[in-house]
């Protein structure tokens, strides 16, 4: 039997290739409607997706390929609707996670080679890399630009809701998910102190304790290496400024309790003009002109000649920018615009095909349930599924469904989408679940049972911190007592 089961192993991407393909297809054959084409997509999509068979931006490329093919969308006007949709990238937690996990290990090592067998400086490396990974997931839910999912909210919200107002912004998002990320943030602290620390808060603190000759040679180590980085230099000075500039652009766009900037300069009559996109691409068209090093007043590019005694020799003298297309090209994350337009892709098929339509219809019953225990229910089920699957993947496919859902039952999309795009991003139990979790788990010093045992609890509070954060004051944010006229679609069958 184990030869055997062996044997198969070697056929595993073939097999999983085929198995949803052969699976789903009396779907189609059985029920020849736009609605059976479109499920059989998505099926075939989620298993792709779920399993990670081909890579996730790849398996996004679907739409473009089987709508056309099944008749459920033009190619042409899927090309000029969602071409060039999103252009705000998010920025991505594993890069600072890279970065502070040798820094860490540095850290806890001083004591640790010293004493391996010591179980409490053992604990203290553990928690102290859990802590960074978590810190990575919880950290991107406060910004709409944190992880992939807010944007994948945005995106969605905008395409399925296109009179919403702009309810979802930088400033709204910010002010609802900030503080409920500080609050898991906390929760989080407290709870991996208390697993791998116990609760000796006068210890952990030093509070009347003398500090050790190891703890003064780690604390004179940082010193010299903090010394070494030297002052800021223009191009970081530059770019912090820019940083900054975008941030108070983005807040103060459309604040919603004030006029903003962009409703008192361009946003008139009702139109549009300037969204967060806009602020965007004009702090990254700033980065293209802007010198890396202080300008001496003379032109940024230029030819210095300098002679000598036996001959001419010119040298070219570039001043490079802060940001050059080769950057660009090499570091953007194509895979997440494609995972992005792939998502917006299966939601306007889910809608031109009645799809949307026909699956709200099906929960119908839930209108029974009261709105809370509804968020309750979703974001459990979304923090459990999200452990096994890209949390881009996960909005990707539920988003959609939530929002026909809550149409359906003539519920605020964004009670559900809100809370259940935050939980995206709380998975902290296994090391497949998300990229941060993978890097620590990949340094080898903690195991699987570990990292369940913290993250396990972990993800009830982050359900729980969300849930009670759309209840209060998300509630009265976003008028969620209310069904906004924005959301009262007309969904159109494709015949």
């Amino acid at each position: 039997m184990l030869p055997c089961v062996r044997h198969l192993g070697n056929y595993r991407q073939p097999l999983l290739l085929a198995a949803p393909l052969l699976l789903f297809l009396p779907l189609p054959i059985a029920v020849p409607t736009s609605e059976a084409y479109c499920g059989f997509i998505v099926l075939v999509m989620a298993v792709y997706w779920c399993t990670e068979v081909i890579p996730l931006a790849v398996t996004s490329i679907l739409p473009i390929l089987l709508f056309p093919a099944f008749g459920i969308m033009e190619s042409r006007k899927w090309s000029k609707r969602e071409l060039v949709r999103f252009v705000v990238m998010p920025e991505d937690e594993s890069p600072d996670e890279e970065m502070q996990i040798p820094e860490k290990k540095a850290n806890a090592s001083t004591d640790t080679i010293e004493s391996k067998d010591n179980h409490e400086q053992v604990n203290m490396y553990k928690g102290l890399t859990l802590c960074i990974c978590y810190a990575a997931s919880i950290g991107g839910t406060a910004t709409l630009t944190g992880t992939a999912a807010n944007l994948v909210l945005k995106g969605l919200i905008n395409q399925i809701y296109p009179e919403n107002g702009d309810v979802i912004n930088f400033a709204s998002w910010f002010g609802f998910a900030f503080p409920q990320m500080l609050i898991v943030f906390v929760l989080c602290w407290l709870w991996l102190q208390v697993l791998f620390l116990g609760v000796n808060f006068r210890q952990m603190w030093g509070w009347g304790i003398p500090r050790s000759s190891k703890e003064k040679r780690a604390y004179s180590v940082i010193q010299k290496e903090y010394s070494k980085l030297g002052s800021m230099s223009f191009a970081e000075k530059a770019v912090l400024i820019l940083f900054v500039s975008l941030v108070v652009l983005w807040f103060t766009r459309e604040p919603g309790f004030v006029p903003g900037w962009g409703n008192v300069l361009f946003n008139k009559g009702g139109k549009k003009y300037v969204t967060d996109a806009t602020v965007a691409l004009f702090i990254a068209f700033l980065m293209f002109i802007i010198p890396s090093q202080a300008p001496n007043f003379k032109p940024w590019n230029q030819d210095k000649e300098s002679s000598q005694e036996n001959g001419s020799v010119k040298e070219t003298t570039e001043i490079r920018k802060l940001l050059n297309w080769t950057t660009v090209q090499h570091k953007l994350p194509w895979s997440v615009v494609l995972l992005l337009g792939g998502g917006f892709a299966l939601a306007k098929g889910c809608e031109v095909s009645g799809l949307s339509r026909w699956l709200g219809l099906q929960l119908m019953p839930l209108q029974q349930i009261p709105q809370w225990a509804i968020v309750v229910i979703l974001c459990l089920v979304i923090a459990i599924f999200t452990e096994c699957t890209s949390n881009v993947a996960t909005a990707t496919l539920f988003l959609p469904i939530l929002a026909s859902m809550a149409t359906s039952i003539h519920m605020n999309p964004l009670y559900v989408m809100i809370p259940t795009t935050l939980s995206t991003s709380f998975a902290f139990m296994l090391p497949v679940a998300t990229p941060p979790n993978a890097i620590v788990f990949s340094y080898g010093h903690i195991r699987v049972s570990d990292m369940a045992r913290a993250g396990c609890l972990l993800n009830l509070i982050g359900v729980v911190t969300v849930t009670v954060a759309i209840n209060t004051w998300g509630y009265a944010m976003f008028d969620l007592g209310t069904f906004p006229q924005w959301a009262n679609t007309t969904h159109v069958t494709h015949k």
